[in-house]
């Protein structure tokens, strides 16, 4: 059985966007704050090694599965391959794009059942996220995300879902006792602004995107009056 096997036909959009949005995370992880790790995990002396990433923000380097057809989708074959013959920086964004195929044909491959408006719904969740090689290149206007990220504050690398264990138990221990703070989780999908200490940012009532102040035109004030908040983008399916 394939190592990224989950299920296949989920219930909803919304449960194929947050298996998304979980694998997502771990790629993440492994190409910035566990690279090194993951970067000798891919020795070209080994077989053909794949890059999975699982829906609880985990990820493992092995070889693919052996059945013939798999369960899911499987990852692009053969990356550890290509290590030693690009500058690492290279293989890094190689990967980066790799996985996003991946991530994206596994998405609606998850999403199987959904009809034609729930498909449309789905890319349009998804599109609203910076890629892995959004995040990697640092063509998100915020930093480039390369090798080295966990020196960066856990509030920022929060942004991509690369928190290391420790730290995401730290987190869920904050969740628990007082929610999370405004803003956390994905940078702002309209000007790709993350989220500062002090700053007011609102979700979407419908789709639970959040959004800077200033892109949602809203206050904290403002919000306070409002029983829900639509975004842009839920205003443009009116």
């Amino acid at each position: 059985m394939s190592p990224a096997v989950l299920g296949v036909g989920m219930r909803s959009l919304y449960d194929a966007f947050e298996d998304y949005k979980g694998r997502r995370m771990a790629i993440l992880r492994a190409l910035t704050t566990d690279f090194e790790k993951f970067y000798q995990l891919c020795d070209p002396n080994h077989d053909n090694l794949c890059l999975y990433g699982y829906p609880n923000g985990s990820w493992k380097v092995c070889p693919p599965s052996e059945e013939v057809p798999t369960e899911l989708p499987e990852p692009t074959l053969g990356i550890n391959y290509a290590r030693d013959g690009m500058q690492r920086d290279d293989w890094l964004a190689l990967v980066s794009i790799y996985s996003d195929s991946w991530l994206m044909s596994l998405a609606f491959f998850t999403g199987s059942r959904l009809d034609k408006q729930q498909r449309v719904e789905l890319f349009e969740l998804i599109n609203r996220l910076p890629t892995c090689y959004d995040m990697i290149s640092g063509r998100t206007n915020n930093h480039a995300w390369q090798p080295g990220l966990q020196q960066l504050p856990a509030s920022i690398r929060q942004r991509a879902g690369v928190l290391d264990e420790e730290e995401m138990q730290m987190e869920d221990g904050e969740a628990e006792d007082g929610g999370w703070e405004d803003g956390e989780g994905e940078p702002c999908p309209q000007c790709g602004k993350l989220y500062r200490s002090g700053e007011f940012w609102i979700a979407c009532d419908y789709c639970d995107i959040w959004y800077c102040g200033r892109c949602a035109k809203m206050t904290q004030e403002r919000a306070e009056t409002v029983r829900k908040w639509k975004c842009p983008s839920c205003l443009e399916k009116l």
